[in-house]
């Protein structure tokens, strides 16, 4: 692994002494600065990898220096400490980008842990990075990211709905972004100039949904005081979303009906028919077809929403894309707070894809998003990442599969061979990551040829992991079913991988 360097920064002789007695010899080298400034001269030259340096000292204090480390090389990870904690301080400091902060005198086995674990996180940022935001994703404008075919299949259909009128329903699992779908249709519709409003069906009142949306008369009822304009009113010649609409009462899907066939209503509280021109997209994340064999939902409006359904998918389903969507969300975040975009190890990134995603490109969002406030350095480590993601990366729910409980103590035979059972998984796991990347990479890169005999493992070990089920294996490794259909006819791969 070869020899570390700690640079111990200090004006105090007896304090740098004490730290080279401490871990010399202990795979570490240590190096002395007596300064901040004698500290700025020797770091180029010396390019250490970890820096522990007092706050108040002689000439440049901690604080300055770190802020000038931070600019000459943001990847190196410095640990402040000091005899004068205050909360201030400590704000300073972390807000600065420290790595941490230790009080003097030191708790040995705490100064022990952070110096290692300082350590580990700096050799983690020196390894090559996975993602490093340029910037440059086409998708920025409408905030849709993703090359899969699932993806693929979506943003097709939004461009031939662009010279149309017709209404949209829009599925999928909460958090996967149907509003941006839906925008996306507004932008490149004929409309694009006249308004769009959006309704979340489910946050507003039932009592108040219909106000909202059609408008009511002044006495209409109780703090009714003046006329109210609704929302098909304002979005005349527009465009209105009406988002988780399945959750909308059904006499109020009744008048919605009455506008999608018409076009006309009448405000609440009101006698005058009003006649509109608005095209309608609806969103919902609720099985809408049991809804209305349940009489929960109505049969004739589906229908009449149902002209062209868009599904997205959730993200366990792509996981391809997740790169892309790491990308995008950096850049983003990085344009917001007027900072250099973070980057992210690939530790990191296997971590993410690997994951389950229950709240999918949302949850992902929140998840960078937090990741970039606490990360103590230029790049984003695994340690950066929630311990619900971490922990779900070590298992992943695959789709479709449910959660496997958690198997209790063992001894003897029954505990060897359920450690055989879990690396088996762990290995088969590896070339399911592998091979997605594998064959995205081949995708990408159509010149090149992945050589035959690693192509052929990889579909083996996808058939055998979802036993001979062509259209998981597909999904497994990123490609069509019609795609690994010809893998198997091209290397002769017999169906013998079903378990009974």
């Amino acid at each position: 692994m070869g020899v570390s360097t700690l640079m111990v920064v200090d004006d105090e002789a007896d304090v740098r002494y004490s730290f080279r007695r401490l871990f010399e010899g202990e795979g570490l080298e240590v190096v002395e600065a007596a300064s901040g400034e004698e500290a700025l001269r020797m770091i180029p030259r010396v390019r250490p990898d970890l820096v522990v340096m007092d706050i108040r000292m002689a000439g440049l204090s901690g604080l300055e220096t770190l802020r000038r480390i931070r600019e000459m090389d943001p990847r190196l990870l410095v640990i402040l400490m000091t005899a004068y904690g205050t909360t201030q301080t400590a704000i300073e400091a972390m807000k600065l980008g420290a790595y941490d902060y230790l009080l003097k005198p030191f708790d040995m086995a705490r100064l022990r842990s952070v110096i290692q674990q300082g350590l580990k996180a700096a050799r983690d940022m020196r390894q090559a990075v996975a993602i490093r935001p340029t910037g440059g994703l086409e998708e920025d404008a409408l905030g849709l990211v993703g090359r899969s075919e699932a993806m693929q299949q979506v943003f097709k259909l939004i461009g031939q709905l662009a010279a149309s009128d017709a209404t949209v329903l829009i599925t999928g699992e909460s958090g996967t972004g149907k509003e941006l779908v839906a925008r996306a249709i507004y932008q490149h519709s004929r409309r694009s100039g006249q308004p769009f409003l959006a309704v979340n069906c489910a946050a507003i009142p039932e009592g108040l949904l219909e106000s909202e949306l059609f408008g009511h008369e002044r006495g209409a009822f109780t703090g009714a005081t003046q006329q109210r304009i609704g929302k098909f009113e304002q979005c005349h010649r527009g465009t209105l979303f009406l988002d988780e609409i399945g959750d909308m009462s059904l006499s109020t899907q009744a008048k919605i009906l009455r506008v999608l066939q018409s076009g006309q209503f009448e405000r609440v509280g009101g006698n005058q028919t009003l006649q509109v021109d608005v095209r309608i997209l609806a969103a919902t994340n609720r099985p809408l077809e049991q809804m209305v064999a349940s009489r929960q939902f109505r049969e004739d409006l589906f229908y009449r929403l149902n002209v062209v359904r868009i599904h997205l998918p959730p993200l366990r389903e792509r996981r391809e894309d997740i790169p892309l969507l790491v990308e995008y969300f950096l850049a983003r975040f990085a344009r917001e707070q007027k900072q250099t975009p973070r980057s992210l190890t690939a530790a990191a990134l296997r971590a993410l894809e690997n994951y389950h995603w229950p709240g999918n490109v949302r949850e992902l969002e929140n998840v960078l998003r937090r990741a970039t406030v606490i990360a103590k350095g230029e790049a984003i480590l695994p340690e950066d990442l929630p311990p619900e993601v971490l922990e779900g990366a070590a298992g992943p729910v695959r789709a479709g599969a449910a959660p496997q409980p958690k198997p209790g103590p063992a001894t003897g035979a029954a505990s060897q061979a359920h450690a055989g059972t879990s690396e088996t998984a762990r290995d088969e796991e590896e070339v399911v990551h592998l091979a997605r990347r594998l064959f995205e990479w081949a995708r990408r890169h159509p010149d090149r040829k992945v050589l035959p005999a690693v192509e052929r493992e990889l579909v083996v070990q996808a058939l055998r992991e979802t036993r001979d089920n062509q259209v998981r294996a597909a999904r497994l490794l990123g490609i069509t079913r019609a795609t690994l259909r010809k893998r198997i006819e091209k290397y002769g791969i017999r169906r013998e991988f079903r378990v009974e």
